[in-house]
């Protein structure tokens, strides 16, 4: 009897040590870590979330990463985008939502697609049947080695921005742009109909940067100087467009009056960028 209790203290003891380690045991790091990119675009925003495996002195697309097989863009759980407003991919409209990123891997061609079901773990369930869009895309030779994938905006402009997968020598580059200027040409068009002082230096500026009408953007220049007579911004607008009509004396006159403005109220960015136009008129 007493061999049994002293059993049994030895039993509890122990599960009490086992249980106690595994309660402390260290955490491990991810070895394929998370990470989320948010980019404003246009009106709304692109949210990629996707893992990162590392190379590892591993041989990677045509090794781990078979040529031909589609891939989950990542590692983990499928590379997920969405989009908050709808958007242009490599010429193809694409409606505002959230998707999965999937690619096909290949030599001298990368097939990419966005698949409707975004939650989805790896490409194990994949599905073509559900594929929102499929495109083919050259992959670049890179001389320099990016250990881990990464996938990351670049050359973002106010309609238009580059998204990058790069791993290890590889990169695909991937055109995105915009596709809400009918709805930002009508909100124009009403606001420009009622008090317009408000909305005159965001009208000029789309009209401008989208090569919208420039007679009409002109006409908003001048009249916002009346507005705000002492606004070297708009006499900058003013120039600025007269140049990319064609006008280059106009334009010179307009970022003259433009910088002589700037400089009597001590505003040394407008200065700078009145006379820019005027440096680029004269070139």
């Amino acid at each position: 009897m007493k061999k049994q209790y002293l059993y049994l203290l030895l039993v509890i003891f122990l599960t009490g040590i086992c249980c106690k380690s595994n309660a402390q045991a260290p955490r491990i790091p991810e070895a394929s870590p998370t990470q989320t990119i948010i980019q404003d675009f246009g009106l709304g925003k692109i949210t990629i979330t996707y893992s990162r495996p590392a190379v590892k002195g591993r041989v990677i697309f045509g090794g781990i990463n078979p040529y031909g097989q589609v891939w989950r863009t990542g590692a983990n759980a499928a590379t997920t985008i969405s989009f908050t407003e709808n958007v242009i991919i490599e010429g193809h409209k694409v409606p505002a939502g959230t998707y999965s990123l999937f690619s096909i891997p290949d030599k001298d061609e990368w097939t990419i697609i966005l698949n409707k079901t975004a939650k989805q773990w790896g490409a194990y369930d994949y599905k073509q049947a559900d594929d929102l869009l499929r495109f083919t895309i050259k992959p670049i030779y890179l001389a320099e080695k990016r250990e881990s994938f990464t996938i990351q905006f670049a050359n973002e402009t106010t309609h238009s921005a580059d998204l990058h997968l790069v791993w290890d020598h590889t990169a695909v580059y991937i055109k995105l742009n915009t596709d809400d200027d009918a709805k930002i040409m009508a909100n124009i068009d009403k606001l420009m109909r009622g008090d317009r002082k408000p909305y005159y230096f965001n009208a000029i500026q789309y009209y401008y940067e989208n090569n919208k009408d420039l007679n009409i953007a002109l006409k908003w220049a001048l009249e916002a100087q009346k507005v705000e007579p002492e606004g070297s911004w708009f006499k900058l607008w003013e120039a600025r467009i007269r140049l990319k009509m064609g006008d280059k004396e106009a334009a010179i006159k307009a970022a003259q009056q433009g910088v002589d403005m700037a400089k009597a109220s001590n505003d040394d960015e407008y200065v700078r960028l009145n006379q820019a136009v005027i440096d680029q008129a004269k070139s």
